[in-house]
């Protein structure tokens, strides 16, 4: 291959070219060189050592992915003088940016900085190094368009940019690079056609440009003046079909890998010429049609892949190929299954095909052959054929769980079957008494037996193992009763990390249930905000002829060569199938409760005709008003979730037991309850005597209901019977953020500076969705300490969304009723009540600052003037001083750097002018260290306009103190509770009870 080719010769020439490096020195201009390359990029090498010397730091024996070499040809000016030749910065984290100097090396011929972390673009001067021959930039953050000069290389034969942010459309300028063999450009964001200028480029012998969002068809060139061409690549890269015929010899093309073709119905590609070399074929998903018989001549093929595409008719004999794997699933073949395929002992995939016969009894499969859902379902609804056998009892199942690629766990009384079978390429299994699995598919790029992943303990948490597979994974479950089901599907990013250059990976697949696609490019790590995190989507699904069928699937996105090659296909971690309206039966009634029930009812009888006729006569005269209940009220009212039952929440609460009271929250009491698959709940109660109306009610209900993000309370959905009116959300273990910050000194938890900072982010995350990113903007209105919630992986969730407002596109603000709480509204919102998103902007400011320093924003102290956290910052500002304003809690253990960001972000978000705040997506990137954070600076003049609204405000809720005569509502106020009675504070889920005297006496514990 090319790549052993370079690699072979780049340890030739460290081998030889060094030699002479004992008595030659590099040029002081190149060293001098290598020092601003050094500081651009991130890499501190050791100048007190001459950079030819071959000592450690200049050039260390590769481990793994790792290499760090400055490889220098020393053979000038008589032995006496070296030039750099090669640098090699590989898998080391760098996270600066491209020297723009290359230039300054005037020998250089490589430059590979693959598995880092630099950020930036390709600076044009990188045209004027002639003598470049290799540039290898694999997995970094770099952006922008692919430099045009880069054309002026025209000694380059490799240029390997896969997985950045690159984009735009390809230079057709590139086209001149005679000498280019390797094109690698996979997963980036390029667009545009492929350029006609690049059948130019005749020397290419790989081609790779999976994942990208290209556009037109697959040229026809690639197989035709590419006669060098070794393998292509084009897997979920934007590209349109027809795909190419072949009608020249390749005698060099080994792999042919296309998969995921946008466009109609295509005649499959004919192959007539010599191809020698072949070895994988691989058309998925590329609409093929028609016959692959010209495949039969090429016997060299070992895998062959032609899943998921539109062949029909019987599958002609390809018995004469000398293949390892053939993957025929998902087509539309008919007649029966060939005796060849049956008697092979090569691994082979026919499932979910239309045959009439498997010839004879075999089950579902054997080892290496999948014949699961081969036989047409058009008249034959039910259980799949294969699985005919099975006795489904007169006693349906209501509920499975699995525990995908785990030992058999029980989680919070829920018992998760095990499903530890070992699958491989074309594998059916039965799993549990009522479920089986099928996958298919290889890992190309790796060497990989095993598809079950273990994360963490394997005898730990759901989300701590997975199954994985390179293809499709479905799980079929038969033998279910026919009812509507809550399809719960738990998945965890566990292959990469949120640190270095592993961070970069991403998973993209697509989720299908009873055949309909619910998830489209679904990114594990994204959605749940990280690596390692579980996060949980819920489906809702009708199962009418006792089957339900899940199955993922991989379409080509995302990454596949990090942290290593072979990294990528769908991934799921749990399962959990219940039929909520089930209720199991009691047991039956003893003997005894059975005496005299005739007599029972005869000798009621007489009584309870004439109650009813008593209450009739009242009704119709008057005396008896009927009132309408809030269900009736409601009645008709569309709440978009889900309806649990009084019945079942009882069961969940106990009763509403007081041992399970978590709380008084705005609403009424709040209580912990547990659903009967083991989900644990918190239950909002609308009390009689709340002052919460049904307007606030259902806004909270269809605010919540249209909002699914990771940082965002989950509501599983509410209960109205009665009068009884109830919130269903997830239950959080860790309590709110004001808790843990600084709430009673037996609840604050110990937060080291990575989590807090992680913390912040997700809240950033939360507010960037709900502003930018939802179907509805939406502004929250009062963020704030106690509105963030934390699950037991302290990981942030924003809850109350009683008083959110939508944020109308055309209005540039909303004047509406103030709501919100002291200390943590914008000026502009609090007198006038201006309303944008960026009154939400400055609240999380506040809270950002709240987390660096461990302190709440605002401490009233009896015939004092109140402390205020954001004033304290300011004067810590403008002394120079902002270190002081970290809590001394997180001690020495923290990165100064991201500490900066976090305040100098907070301080930007606090800005007076609403119009000069950043809004949350800049607030995110520049947390995260992917935007510069601008130098925050107020002039005289905003700063007298500071002081004068700190003073107007500070008059603002004093009179407010003054007007309120309701001494308790004071207090809440006072600690950091709402001020208005409208309030519907969800983070009342965890209740904190922060009294003017704890605050009082909190600063000694700080």
């Amino acid at each position: 291959m090319v790549s052993h080719r370079l690699v072979s010769a780049s340890i030739f020439i460290v081998c030889c070219l060094t030699t002479f490096a004992d008595a030659a020195t590099l040029e002081t201009n190149e060293v001098d060189a290598l020092r601003s390359i050094g500081s651009t990029l991130g890499k501190d090498w050791d100048f007190r050592v001459d950079p030819c010397s071959r000592t450690s730091g200049w050039q260390d024996p590769p481990v793994s992915d790792y290499e760090n070499n400055v490889t220098c040809d020393c053979s000038f000016n008589n032995n006496n003088t070296c030039h750099v030749t090669h640098i090699l910065l590989k898998a080391q984290n760098l996270s600066g940016t491209l020297p723009t100097n290359l230039d300054s090396l005037p020998f250089l011929q490589e430059i590979d900085l693959t598995r880092n972390f630099l950020r930036g673009s390709i600076p044009v001067q990188w045209g004027s190094a002639s003598q470049l021959v290799n540039i290898s930039l694999l997995g970094n953050r770099l952006t922008g368009p692919i430099p045009v000069e880069l054309a002026n290389l025209s000694n380059l034969t490799s240029l390997v940019l896969e997985v950045n942010g690159f984009s735009g459309p390809l230079p057709p300028e590139l086209g001149d690079l005679s000498r280019l063999e390797r094109m690698h450009l996979s997963s980036n964001n390029f667009t545009g056609e492929i350029p006609g200028a690049y059948a130019r480029l005749t020397s290419l012998r790989e081609f790779r440009i999976s994942d990208n969002n290209f556009a037109g068809q697959i040229p026809e060139f690639i197989f035709r003046t590419w006669r060098n061409l070794t393998r292509i690549e084009m897997e979920g890269s934007g590209l349109s079909g027809p795909i190419p015929s072949i009608i020249v010899p390749l005698q060099s093309l080994r792999y042919i890998i296309i998969s995921d073709l946008n466009g109609a119905d295509a005649a499959f590609p004919l192959f007539n010429a010599s191809l020698p070399s072949l070895d994988r074929v691989i058309l998925r998903s590329c609409n093929l049609i028609g016959d692959p018989v010209s495949l039969r001549e090429f016997t060299t093929i070992k895998i062959l892949d032609l899943s998921f595409n539109r062949l029909s008719g019987e599958i002609p004999n390809l018995s004469d190929l000398n293949l390892d794997t053939l993957f025929l699933n998902g087509n539309n073949f008919t007649g029966a299954v060939p005796s060849w395929i049956l008697e092979t002992n090569d691994a082979v995939d026919v499932s979910y095909n239309n045959f009439t016969s498997t010839g004879g009894d075999r089950g579902c499969g054997r080892a290496g052959l999948n014949l699961f859902s081969s036989i047409s379902r058009t008249n034959n609804p039910g259980i799949v054929q294969c699985l005919g056998s099975q006795n489904c009892s007169e006693q349906p199942f209501h509920f499975v769980h699995i525990n995908c690629g785990g030992n058999q766990k029980t989680i919070n009384g829920t018992i998760y079957e095990a499903d530890v079978g070992q699958a491989g390429s074309t594998t059916f299994l039965q799993g549990g008494n009522n479920w089986a699995i099928s996958t298919t598919g290889v890992f190309l790029n790796d060497n990989r037996d095993d598809d079950i992943l273990v994360f963490g303990d394997p005898d730990g948490e759901l989300y701590e193992n997975a199954r994985l597979s390179p293809t499709s994974l479905t799980y079929y479950v038969f033998c279910l009763a026919n009812a509507s089901y809550e399809v719960n599907l738990t998945f965890a990013e566990i292959q990469f990390s949120d640190q270095n250059y592993s961070s970069l990976g991403r998973r993209l697949f697509d989720v299908y249930i009873q055949g309909q696609r619910v998830l489209k490019d679904f990114n594990i790590k994204e959605e749940a905000g990280g690596a390692g995190i579980p996060i949980v989507r819920n489906f809702t699904e009708t199962v009418t002829d006792g089957t339900l069928e899940i199955q993922f699937r991989w379409a080509g996105k995302g990454t596949t060569s990090i942290p290593e090659r072979g990294v990528y296909g769908p991934l799921i971690s749990a399962i959990s199938i219940v039929d909520t309206a089930y209720i199991p039966p009691s047991p039956s009634q003893s003997d005894g409760g059975d005496i005299a029930t005739g007599a029972v009812v005869g000798g009621v009888g007489g009584a309870v005709f004439a109650a009813l006729l008593i209450v009739g006569i009242l009704w119709w005269m008057g005396c008896l008003k009927r009132e309408r209940t809030l269900e009736q009220e409601l009645k008709g009212v569309e709440l978009q979730t889900s309806s649990f039952s009084l019945g079942q929440i009882k069961a969940a609460t106990n009763d509403f037991h007081a041992s399970n009271k978590i709380g008084e929250g705005g609403f009424g009491p709040v209580y912990k309850g547990t659903l009967p698959d083991g989900t644990v709940i918190a239950v909002k109660q609308l009390s009689a005597r709340s002052k919460q109306g049904n307007r606030e009610f259902v806004t909270e209900i269809g605010m919540i209901s249209a909002l699914q993000h990771p940082y965002l309370v989950k509501l599983y959905g509410c209960c109205i019977e009665g009068n009884q009116l109830m919130l269903i959300y997830e239950y959080l273990e860790n309590n709110s953020l004001a808790r843990a910050l600084f709430g009673p000194p037996e609840f604050q938890l110990k937060l080291d500076w990575a989590t807090r900072r992680k913390i912040c982010i997700g809240i950033a995350r939360g507010l960037a969705y709900l502003h930018e990113e939802s179907r509805l903007k939406i502004v929250h209105r009062d963020i704030k300490a106690t509105n963030v919630l934390l699950d037991r992986n302290l990981n942030p969730k924003i809850s109350d969304f009683g008083l959110a407002k939508l944020d109308e596109e055309d209005n540039t603000h909303i004047s509406t009723r103030i709501a919100g709480t002291y200390g943590y509204m914008a000026p502009e919102y609090a007198m006038h009540g201006h309303l944008t998103e960026k009154a939400d902007v400055y609240s999380f400011g506040i809270v950002a600052l709240e987390i660096v320093s461990g302190r709440s924003n605002t401490k009233v102290r009896p015939k004092e003037e109140p402390f205020i956290l954001l004033e304290w910052a300011h004067v810590l500002k403008e002394q120079g001083n902002l270190l002081d304003l970290v809590d001394t809690r997180i001690g020495s253990d923290c990165n100064i750097e991201e500490v900066m960001v976090m305040i100098n972000v907070a301080l930007l978000c606090t800005y007076p002018t609403a119009s000069a705040r950043p809004a949350m997506s800049s607030v995110v990137s520049m947390l995260e260290g992917k935007a510069s954070v601008d130098e925050f600076f107020i002039d005289s003049t905003v700063s007298s306009s500071r002081r004068k609204d700190t003073e107007a405000m500070k008059k603002f809720y004093q009179k407010l103190e003054e007007d309120n005569t309701d001494i308790s509502q004071t207090k809440s106020m006072l600690a950091d509770g709402p001020w208005t009675g409208s309030s519907t504070s969800a983070a009342d889920l965890y209740p904190i009870s922060l009294t003017s005297g704890y605050f009082q006496n909190r600063d000694s514990t700080n």
